[in-house]
């Protein structure tokens, strides 16, 4: 408590404003960013705006060494505040002062500024740490693959902790600096556009650039011997594509696959607006996960992504997460859907352009396939619960919510949300809910019941509805003719309409979600 003081009213005020608050005033932000699947993802009391990561990596040890500095701004007065990241730090500055640090839970480093920060302060963090990512364990599994000749960080909802600090969550999105120093004949692969690269004394130095907002999980560090393919699109982004050289068998496929990126992305500008990075490609390294993720300008993939020859499909499902996943990100991991659901129309949409079945028979076989009583139709796409939030329903039905949109405001009003949607949340956050209420804007029509319908009701909905000009005896699947019995006084099954072309391949990237932990994609993913 301050001293009363006896002095006129004028310089009160004055002298006010030079007392500094008390060190009761000042608080430790929140150990997590509040998400209400993960409560330990990400932190509060500050907004990074930016990271400068210069790294080093020795791929015969799996030694990575780091010095990160953050530049941050606080929302609130801070006694102390705190990171994400599993690795050995040695040493912590704030503003240049050296800062108290310690380690606590399985993840959270603890930093105490020498002196506390106010709030809407400017501040830069220093951080240098080692170790190795693979011995590194969260809940007994790793988003670090080890490969025969160096690593890769690659996983959701978190793979930040396990190479540099970080607030570990989409709402604290920022830009990238990664510089990366490997031995020589190794490459270093990272988000954006690579900047330069020098050598010295038998060590490579790679610096890459991500210059738009980007979510921690979607930073990503590939170490390794890579066969690279450069390219430039008709607009001038810079197209960097790499390949393990020991892919073996799937090398071909997937060189056949991901060098049709550029193309995918061309077309994809049609349908969701203009292409929001500053680069484009992918990378395919050897490890044995079997998954793919959208890795921001240079989505990962697993080698077994290709086992049954090229696969387009899941290249435009990886591209269109640029838009909506990667550009607009979630709120919250909750809202899951407004990524998935519509990566995964997005490959509908590829199939119809390709003559290989349109969006709506696809949805009419998808919806056939699965009976009523099917646990399918229990899970809820708009709020899954973190242990179903990568189950095939939130890609699926996730995808029939998104058709039965189109069939109920008809093409034009459907296309233009597509369009509109990644244009008025550029580089931000958003909601399922601010997509229902976008949808009703650009529509006109109350939408609040049908997406209860399709995202939240634990059960399959009675039809697709009526699209525009779709007769309405075809608006769903036909009803089921009485079964017959089998030899075994069973039910047959009921006929499915016919399965378009395209069903198989498209079928062939669900293990896109299948981060191979036993927890989904990842922590619980945590």
């Amino acid at each position: 408590m301050h001293r009363r003081l006896i002095v006129p009213s004028a310089l009160a005020a004055s002298l006010l404003l030079a007392i500094p608050a008390s060190a009761a005033d000042y608080a430790p932000g929140a150990a997590g960013i509040g998400d209400a699947y993960y409560p330990a993802s990400g932190n509060g009391g500050y907004d990074v705006s930016h990271y400068d990561l210069r790294l080093t990596y020795q791929p015969r040890t799996d030694l990575l060494e780091g010095t990160a500095t953050l530049l941050a701004t606080t929302t609130q007065r801070l006694s102390r505040f705190n990171l994400d990241l599993g690795l050995e730090v040695s040493e912590v500055r704030v503003n240049g002062r050296k800062a108290a640090f310690a380690a606590s839970g399985d993840h959270e480093l603890e930093v105490t500024p020498a002196a506390p920060l106010d709030q809407g302060k400017e501040i830069s963090v220093v951080v240098r740490y080692a170790g190795k990512p693979s011995e590194l364990k969260i809940g007994g599994w790793t988003a670090w693959h080890r490969t025969p000749d160096g690593g890769v960080a690659a996983q959701e909802p978190d793979s930040a902790v396990w190479w540099f600090p970080s607030n570990d969550h989409p709402l604290d999105k920022a830009t990238y600096d990664v510089s990366v120093s490997v031995p020589d004949g190794t490459q270093a692969i990272s988000n954006g556009a690579l900047q330069s690269q020098s050598s010295k004394l038998g060590w490579t130095r790679y610096n890459w650039r991500s210059n738009k907002p980007q979510a921690s999980y979607l930073a990503t560090l590939a170490i390794g011997r890579f066969d690279i393919t450069t390219d430039r699109t008709a607009s001038g982004l810079p197209v960097l594509n790499a390949y393990s050289k020991d892919l073996g068998d799937n090398a071909g496929a997937a060189r056949a696959s991901v060098e049709r990126t550029a193309e995918v992305a061309e077309w994809l500008e049609e349908v969701f607006g203009p292409y929001p990075f500053n680069a484009l490609g992918g990378y395919v390294p050897n490890v044995t996960s079997g998954y793919a993720l959208e890795t921001q300008t240079r989505p990962f993939y697993s080698p077994r992504q290709f086992a049954n020859g090229s696969n387009t499909s899941v290249v435009v499902h990886e591209i269109a997460h640029q838009w909506y996943g990667d550009s607009v990100s979630v709120k919250g991991w909750k809202d899951i859907w407004i990524n998935e659901g519509f990566a995964r129309y997005s490959q509908w949409l590829w199939s119809e352009k390709e003559g290989e079945g349109t969006a709506r028979q696809l949805a009419d076989y998808a919806y056939a396939l699965r009976p009523a009583g099917d646990p399918f139709w229990t899970v809820k796409p708009g709020d899954p619960g973190p242990d179903k939030q990568f189950d095939i329903a939130v890609y699926d039905r996730g995808a029939l919510a998104l058709q039965a949109l189109r069939d109920t405001v008809g093409d034009e009003d459907f296309f233009a949300v597509l369009k509109g949607w990644p244009q008025k949340f550029a580089h931000g956050n958003a909601s399922v809910g601010d997509f229902v209420t976008y949808a009703e804007q650009v529509s006109g029509k109350p939408l609040a019941a049908l997406f209860d319908t399709w995202l939240y009701q634990p059960a399959k909905p009675a039809a697709l509805p009526a699209a525009p000009g779709h007769r309405a005896d075809t608006a769903a699947p036909a009803p089921k003719p009485r079964a017959r019995a089998s030899a075994a006084g069973r039910p047959a099954p009921a006929a499915l309409p016919p399965r378009p072309k395209s069903w198989k391949k498209i079928a062939a990237t669900d293990t896109v979600h299948d981060h191979g932990n036993g927890h989904g994609h990842g922590h619980g993913k945590h």
